[in-house]
Parts: C-alpha cells; sequence; structure tokens
C-alpha cells in the first residue's frame, strides 16, 4: 500500500517549523574582483576613501571663465575674453584665468585657478586669440566640485546590500578592484524519475526532458546561491541515498525534484529520513500547486525535495523554499515586490488549501493592473514562462470573483510596459506574425481563447484581440459575436487570414472515414475538442447534421460516438492523439497533421479575424500591428511556412465596425 502524506501543512507554518531546526550558516567573508561581484551580498561596510569628483571639473565642453567677467553678457551684447590656453583632462593646469580672460576646457578636465564656472560652447564664438560669450554664468555653473558625490571617509555603500552594476560602478569610482562578499551558498540539484532525460538528446518515447534542474539553477543563481547541477537519478532508493549522502558532504543544501508524492514509485522522503536526524519535518503543503513537497533537515543541512511538475516546483521554490534558503544567510530577507491588481474574470480555486495561480499582468483604462491566469495545469511550462507573477488564494476560498482586489507578487523587481497587448486565441499564424513584429514591438501576448480576447477588447485591456469564432445559427464567423457582446461601434473587425479545417487520419486512411458520419461506425474512435473551442462547434454542428440523416437526435446519437468525451485543447493535441494511436480521427487543422506526418481531409475553412478597439487605432503599436498584418511580406511568410494557411484579398483590412 502506498505511504499517504504525513499531516498536511500551511506554507507559513511549514516554513517556520523547519527554520527552527535549521542554524544560519556562518557568515564567511570572501574578496572578489569587481568583475565577479555582480549579485553577491555585501560583506563590509565600504567608506570612500578620497572625494569623489576628486577635483573640481568641467561638466560640459566650453570655456571657463570668472562669471564677473562675462555678467552682462547676452545675445545681443556679447563679451570679448582673451583666450590663454586649453584644459585638457588626464592632467592639473597650470594657467590661471584673470577677469577679461578664458580658458578653452573639455568635459571632465579639472578647472583652472581663477575660474568658478564654465560657459557652454553653444554660447561663444571663437575669434582667432579672443572668445564672444553670448550669455552669462552663475558661480559653480557646469562645474562638478570636489567631494560633490562622496567625501572622504563617507559611507557609500552598507553590508548586506547585494550588488548590481550601479553598485559596482560606485566601488570602481573610488579606486577599488576587489570587494567583500559573504560566501555563497552552494546547492546541489538533482533531478529524479525513470521518465526524466537530459536536454539536447532526442526524445524517447514515454520520456520528458529535464526541466525543473535548469529552472532551479536559474532560480538560486538570481537568490545569489552557488548552484551545481548534478544529474538526473531513476526512482530506485539506494541509487538515490548513495547521490543525496555525497552531496550533503559538499554542499550546504540538496534540492532533488521528483519522486515527492509518497506513491509507489515516490521514494525522496524515504531516503531524507535514513540519511540523519531529525530527518523528514514537512512532507505535503496545503497549496496547489506544489501540494508533494518534502523538507528535512539531515544533520544540520537543509535537504527539499520539490514536486516534479515544473509549474509545481517553480511555485514551490518561490514560496516555500527561497524564505529557507534566504534564512541560511542569516541575512535580512528581501520582501517580494507586490502589485495591486483586478481579475478580468472569476476564478476557480482549490477550495481547502491555498491555491497559487501565475498570471500575466495587463494595464486597464482604470490605471490599475488586470491579472490574467495563465496556467492551468502544473506541467504547463511554456505558459508560466509568460507570466509576470502570481496570486495567493487563501484556502478558505473556492473562487475569486469578477473585478475582486487581488495582489500579485511578482517574479522579477520590475514589470516592463508593451508596446502593444495581444489577448486572445493562439494561432500557429500568429507566430508568423510576431516574428516579423517582435523586431519592432516588444509584446505581452495572453492566451485565454476568443472569447476570453473579446472581453479584454471591450474591458479595454487589449490592443489587439484574436478570434476564430463560429456561429451556429448564422454559420458566419466572428461578425455576429461583435454584435452579441456589445462592441459594435466600439471596435473594428480586421480581417486575418483562412486556415482549412479537416479530419486529420493515419498515413493512407486505413478506416477510409469521409464524412462525419463514419464517426458513428462501431470499428472508428474520435478525439473531440473542447468545449468553447471553435472547432468544437464545427464538430458538432458537422454531427449534428449527419445524426439527422440517419434519423437521431444529436443528444442520443453523440453516446453512440467512441471518444467524444475524449477532449483534447488544442490542434496539436488533436494531431498526437491520432499519431500515437489512441484515436482513429480528430478534427483539427492541416498544418498540424503536415507537422506530425498524418494525412489530412479538408471539410471546411475558418477565419482567424482581430479586433481593435476604435479609440487604439492611432496607436503607433497597433498601426505597425495592422501594417505587417497587411505586408506583402507576412502573406508569402505564412503561406511558406504553414500548410493549409492562406492570406484573404482583406487580409488586414476593416472587414466590420
Amino acid at each position: 500500500m502506498a505511504k499517504v502524506f504525513h499531516r498536511l501543512m500551511g506554507v507559513d507554518e511549514a516554513v517556520e517549523l523547519v527554520k527552527k531546526h535549521l542554524k544560519p550558516l556562518p557568515l564567511e567573508l570572501e574578496y572578489v574582483p569587481l568583475t565577479e561581484a555582480v549579485g553577491r551580498i555585501l560583506a563590509e561596510s565600504i567608506a570612500s576613501s578620497i572625494d569623489y569628483p576628486p577635483f573640481d571639473r568641467a561638466t560640459v565642453d566650453g570655456y571657463a571663465v570668472n562669471s564677473v567677467s562675462i555678467m552682462n553678457a547676452d545675445e545681443e551684447n556679447p563679451v570679448k575674453l582673451r583666450v590663454v590656453g586649453e584644459v585638457k583632462v588626464g592632467g592639473l593646469p597650470e594657467l590661471e584665468v584673470k577677469l577679461g580672460e578664458a580658458a578653452e576646457i573639455h568635459t571632465g578636465a579639472p578647472i583652472p585657478k581663477g575660474a568658478d564656472s564654465v560657459v557652454m560652447s553653444e554660447y561663444t564664438k571663437r575669434v582667432g586669440e579672443y572668445v564672444l560669450v553670448y550669455r552669462s554664468t552663475y558661480p559653480s555653473e557646469n562645474i562638478a566640485q570636489t567631494g560633490a558625490d562622496l567625501m572622504v571617509g563617507e559611507t557609500m555603500l552598507r553590508k548586506g546590500v547585494v550588488l548590481t552594476s550601479r553598485e559596482i560602478g560606485a566601488l570602481a569610482a573610488i579606486g577599488l578592484n576587489r570587494v567583500p562578499v559573504y560566501r555563497k551558498v552552494k546547492v546541489a540539484i538533482i533531478s529524479t524519475g525513470d521518465e526524466v532525460q537530459p536536454p539536447g538528446s532526442m526524445l524517447k518515447p514515454g520520456k520528458i526532458y529535464d526541466v525543473n534542474s535548469f529552472t532551479i539553477f536559474c532560480m538560486l543563481k538570481e537568490l545569489g546561491c552557488q548552484p551545481d547541477i548534478l544529474g538526473i537519478y531513476p526512482d530506485d532508493f539506494e541509487a538515490l541515498r548513495e547521490a543525496v549522502g555525497k552531496a550533503l558532504e559538499n554542499y550546504d543544501v540538496v534540492i532533488s525534484s521528483g519522486s515527492t508524492s509518497a506513491g509507489f514509485g515516490d521514494v525522496i522522503y524515504r531516503v531524507f529520513n535514513s540519511l540523519g536526524k531529525p530527518g523528514v519535518l514537512v512532507h505535503g503543503l496545503l497549496m496547489r500547486p506544489g501540494k508533494p513537497t518534502v523538507a528535512a533537515v539531515i544533520d544540520g543541512k537543509l535537504a527539499l525535495g520539490l514536486p516534479g511538475f515544473p509549474v509545481s516546483a517553480m511555485i514551490a521554490f518561490h514560496v516555500f523554499a527561497r524564505p529557507l534558503i534566504t534564512h541560511l544567510t542569516g541575512l535580512p530577507v528581501e520582501s517580494p515586490v507586490k502589485v495591486k491588481a483586478i481579475l478580468p474574470f472569476r476564478v476557480k480555486t482549490g477550495g481547502g488549501v491555498k491555491t497559487i495561480i501565475p498570471v500575466s499582468l495587463t494595464s486597464n483604462p482604470l490605471g490599475f493592473f488586470s491579472a490574467y491566469p495563465v496556467v492551468e495545469e502544473s506541467g504547463a511550462i511554456w505558459r508560466l514562462a509568460l507570466s509576470d507573477g502570481f496570486i495567493e488564494c487563501p484556502e478558505e476560498r473556492d473562487f475569486l470573483d469578477e473585478d475582486e482586489e487581488i495582489y500579485v507578487t511578482l517574479f522579477s523587481k520590475a514589470i516592463k510596459p508593451a508596446d502593444l497587448v495581444f489577448i486572445g486565441s493562439h494561432c500557429l499564424g500568429l507566430d508568423v506574425l510576431f516574428d516579423d513584429l517582435r523586431e519592432q514591438l516588444t509584446m505581452k501576448i495572453v492566451n485565454v481563447g476568443s472569447l476570453g480576447g473579446l472581453l479584454a477588447v471591450k474591458r479595454g485591456e487589449a490592443d489587439v484581440a484574436g478570434i476564430h469564432l463560429l456561429d451556429p445559427e448564422t454559420l458566419q464567423y466572428n461578425i455576429p459575436f461583435i454584435k452579441r457582446y456589445e462592441l459594435e461601434g466600439r471596435a473594428v473587425l480586421f480581417r486575418g487570414y483562412a486556415r482549412t479545417q479537416g479530419f486529420i487520419v493515419k498515413p493512407g486512411n486505413p478506416k477510409k472515414i469521409e464524412s462525419f458520419g463514419d464517426f458513428f461506425r462501431e470499428d472508428v474512435t474520435i478525439v473531440n475538442r473542447n468545449r468553447g473551442s471553435g472547432t468544437r462547434v464545427v464538430i458538432d454542428e458537422g454531427l449534428r447534421r449527419a445524426s439527422e440523416s440517419l434519423g437521431l437526435k444529436f443528444e442520443e446519437a453523440v453516446k453512440k460516438i467512441k471518444g467524444y468525451t475524449f477532449e483534447a485543447k488544442t490542434h496539436s493535441a488533436v494531431a498526437s492523439a491520432v499519431a500515437h494511436g489512441k484515436c482513429d480521427v480528430g478534427v483539427g487543422i492541416e498544418a498540424v497533421a503536415h507537422m506530425y506526418g498524418l494525412d489530412f481531409i479538408p471539410i471546411a475553412e475558418e477565419f482567424y479575424d482581430f479586433v481593435v478597439l476604435r479609440d487604439r487605432l492611432q496607436k503607433n503599436s497597433v498601426k505597425i500591428f495592422l501594417e505587417t498584418l497587411s505586408s506583402d511580406a507576412f502573406k508569402k511568410a505564412l503561406t511558406e511556412k504553414l500548410k493549409g494557411y492562406k492570406p484573404l484579398r482583406e487580409t488586414g483590412s476593416a472587414v466590420y465596425g
């Protein structure tokens, strides 16, 4: 019988429990060159040993003068001064500037004796040995005075600060080439699982690439640690025990991923318990994703077992592992950056456990951020890459309401606004379009489906929405939905392109499938599309007509179809199901059938179009988007790169609104 989780703990309770058994590491100091100091933590406060600037210097090119000499100078009454020399950077001037005199001076050069200001060259005219000055100056104008930035003995940086390019530049300015920093926390990373293989090799059937080693490595680097990837180990007790045991001898922390769920093949918690005391302290968190997280203290060292699914592992690291590793340094914990946002639609949570939901942020007309959930499954690593941060839903909540104010914890310290916000349904054709746009614009892309895109436009959160919606009553694409969602007069529908939908079958079409009527055959198994998708409307409409021709009611007829309840969320998932023998047929676009080496029987063309609010039409990024959409270069690339896609005569033109 599989071992069940120990008592599930709240995240805060679990962090505090582990901290009680985990002493901070000794704060060892080491000196490193400035070139290796980025991201390191300063171990001693630094006081300046020099004044900075170390001398009075010019901040512009021009002429060093005594301001009294040009007190009344203006464009109509220039003052004529005798030029007594030139002052260049890199040495101290020997000349002196007296009343009625000037010295030509370069930016950064020392101010000569007698001068108290610099008049910019733009306000002068050189005439032989003299210069005409057309503007007065005040004392110290265009001069950086000695010690204006830093004075001798002034503390410029205090210990505990994380060194960035700005701090390192300041250290170089006072003559330091090495800096005292705390020793990095050394962390070993181990991936587990018989199904995991390293990137760079041909993916074998039933295998997945190791994602977690690299994401954990980078998160640790961002935290200022010194991580090492030790490799992939099978779900074998003895092999893992040996690997973790050796790692504990040489590292401050060991982090594994996978083999944490307490199922038949999950052994990491037993490995941790076998290596020292007190052993496993946490086995399971009241959190989703990230529930199967393990934490142990083994003879004073921290061992963490993160879940195998990439999103779960990343979330567990941010909310659980990060504060524990920071605790080891003995330094103050830097609070994560949070921003206020509202939810554009109701979000179901995990009721009974804390739910962590990655979100992508867009600006809305009210000056708030809107937080769009972007990840539905704990293995959806690519969609997680599109997110800006995450929201934490309390365990007592079953859902969060539309327009509810929430706080988003950012993955990084700042949000960079994009030139163009695209929200809507994903399409391979967009990848071709965006390849051209990325050279001209920064973009925020949120894939929430066609209806989600329409609502985002209605709320003013999207510059452009991509939609492909078939109205089952009129069998017309997209236009009826502009009316239905009250966007008439507010938004414009621009024609995108056509893509061919059809039956995706195995090479040679061994079941001889030619129509929706064949879906009712005993020897045919299908894969359906998810409810709410445009393709599902095509499927159900085709099956409705086929059932009528058979004299059956639609609701009764579909019960006879093998696989009708087996739903795929993407065209690629449909093709994959056919390619791997899970079914005989599915409906999708020709491009994915071609990519998977499958046969394709066309049944219809659909339009993928774009919706833009009228008040965004003058926005420069929207203009560039529409220009690119209508360009010959895009149309040519679309045809060449994607089978079954074709531009139309109206592509890039307004067709409604």
